[in-house]
């Protein structure tokens, strides 16, 4: 075992950090240790140990500068990590967090060795999976502590082309493989995830996401067929809400629920929506009061009619599969494929916040109303999340926005863990970031991002922001509950079969592949006048008119002409 090697003596404490003089010949003995980590010694972003008594405190080296007055010496600035026991041969044993004895001006400082960073990363027997190596070593393996990283939140943030996508199927990778029976679900806005789960995910996309409309809350519902703002909107809340508990109540189910409310998930036909607002209208004299009827009612018959909404309002949906759709997305049980990924990229852009409002509301949903329970954890992965869970100065008040505060805030009590995954931080809601106990962060080159990450770091991993903007594609700085203490990552490399499709496109070799350019436009077409990643024929539209599609035998429709 390395003996230990002092380079250097304390100058001055404070309660967070210390200034150091190291002895620049002690570093330049130690260059080309076959010891990385000795080999190191000293430089910015490495570790050293100062010697308390017993006990060694670990501290990371934030800055250096040569000393003035005394060229054979080195300044370094260092944040205190946390402290461990010192062996007999001087090595370091049970690191722990926090410090509960500062050194004295004068105490040794020592270089950090391939022994000590393996009791300072090492996981030792708690859950963990490992995710790549400490920089800067090639055998130190970098863990994160499974049930503190789920538990509390995490955050992946990244510029677009620093790897954040790669990183993040190759966590959930490490995370399906410990737990083969978990439940994951991922909102992938687009369609990158399925590539990277070819065996152990199943994907829903339009084509068979088949996602029961009348699972929509009330806001839910507004957010959907309510176009109109101030005070219209108000009046037009108020029919809405009276004309949907109105189609619930038709469902044979309703009977058997004493306190029945206009957000409650029982199923009711689009065909009784609409005569209940044909109903109301046809009481009415007003003509400004018929134009609010007409206004929802033309909105409904507008998403009836567009194929694009199929996936989610069909008449074939209104049964009761509530059950059946709580299986499928929630993996329960998981059947060998834990990980649900949901394709949004063929969701219409109008109603793709409420898609991510509704599926995210109903996982916090069946974990509130399923606590008492064998508790089932479930992990909601939001890639893109700024889209969704955007600061008032984008969006405000938005359903998709307050039910994933609820979860950031709540979720751990009833086993929803939440994971954001951004390029934008600075333009997620304020408060959301500092819910995610673990942040993992890539390279930033915004500063407004990278101030985002620097307030909402612990302390002890702000001596690592600076090499955010320098990092590498691939590595990345981890900070928070999920790890020992806050560490530099290279993350390990993930085989191109199980990598996300999101790798740039090769301009030099892709303009060189020439050939099948009308075969391809005729697939393209066929998929884009479809909306399905399914190429099918052209449909021949239906003559029919839509009150017989949808409205039950023997219902009319009101027209005010």
């Amino acid at each position: 075992m390395q003996q230990k090697i002092v380079i250097g003596k304390v100058e001055d404490v404070g309660f967070a950090n210390a200034l150091v003089r190291i002895d620049r010949s002690a570093l330049e003995q130690l260059q080309g240790h076959p010891d990385a980590a000795l080999a190191l010694s000293g430089a910015v972003g490495s570790q050293i140990k100062i010697n308390v008594d017993t006990m060694w405190l670990l501290g990371n080296v934030r800055e250096t500068r040569i000393d003035t007055a005394d060229g054979g010496a080195i300044l370094a600035r260092i944040d205190f990590l946390g402290e461990g026991d010192e062996t007999p041969d001087g090595s370091l044993r049970d690191f722990r967090r926090g410090i509960t004895r500062y050194p004295r001006a004068g105490a040794d400082v020592a270089a950090v060795n391939h022994h000590d960073l393996v009791q300072l990363f090492g996981a030792a027997d708690t859950p963990h999976i490992e995710i790549g190596n400490v920089y800067p070593t090639s055998d130190v393996r970098a863990s994160l502590l499974i049930d503190s990283f789920l538990g509390k939140h995490f955050a992946i943030v990244g510029s677009t082309g620093s790897g954040k996508s790669t990183a993040t199927a190759l966590v959930l990778h490490r995370i399906i493989a410990k737990a083969p029976d978990g439940h994951v679900v991922v909102l992938d806005p687009h369609g990158e995830y399925a590539a990277a789960f070819p065996v152990n995910g199943m994907t829903f996309n339009v084509d068979n996401l088949n996602l029961p409309y009348w699972l929509m809350n009330f806001e839910e519902h507004c957010e959907v067929f309510i176009t109109s703002e101030g005070v219209e909107r108000e009046l037009d809340k108020a029919i809405l809400a009276q004309c949907i508990l109105q189609a619930r109540t038709k469902n044979d189910l309703a009977s058997s629920y004493i306190s029945l409310t206009v957000d409650s998930p029982i199923p009711y036909l689009l065909a009784d929506l609409l005569s209940a607002l044909n109903a109301q209208m046809g009481k009415l004299s007003n003509s400004n009061e018929i134009a609010r009827y007409v206004r929802l009612k033309n909105r409904a018959e507008e998403i009836l009619r567009d194929s694009r909404y199929s996936f989610m309002f069909n008449h074939a949906l209104a049964n009761d599969g509530m059950k059946d759709f709580l299986v499928r997305i929630l993996r329960l049980p998981s059947a060998g494929k834990p990980i649900s990924i949901l394709d949004l990229s063929g969701v219409p852009s109008d109603i793709i916040a409420v898609v991510v409002a509704l599926v995210a509301r109903i996982i916090m949903d069946h974990a509130i109303w399923a606590r008492t329970e064998r508790q089932r954890p479930v992990l909601l992965v939001c890639e893109e999340a700024h889209h969704y869970v955007p600061s008032e100065r984008v969006a405000a008040n938005s359903a998709v926005r307050k039910i994933l505060e609820r979860i950031a805030k709540e979720g751990r009590k009833y086993g929803v863990a939440l994971g954001l995954v951004t390029q934008r931080p600075s333009d997620l809601a304020e408060g959301v970031l500092s819910q995610c106990g673990t942040i993992i962060s890539m390279r930033l080159n915004n500063e407004r991002d990278q101030t985002c990450i620097r307030n909402a770091m612990p302390e002890g991993g702000r001596s690592f922001l600076d090499a955010i903007p320098a990092l590498r594609r691939g590595e990345s700085i981890v900070s928070g509950e999920g790890v020992a203490i806050p560490v530099r990552v290279r993350f390990d490399n993930l085989a191109p079969d199980l990598r996300p499709r999101s790798d740039d496109p090769l301009f030099s070799q892709l303009w060189t592949d020439v050939g099948g350019e009308s075969e391809a436009l005729d697939r393209t077409i066929g998929r884009w006048r479809s909306q399905s990643d399914r190429v099918t024929e052209t449909p021949v539209p239906s003559s029919e008119p839509l009150s017989n599609l949808f409205l039950r035998p023997g219902s009319t429709v009101f027209n005010p002409a």
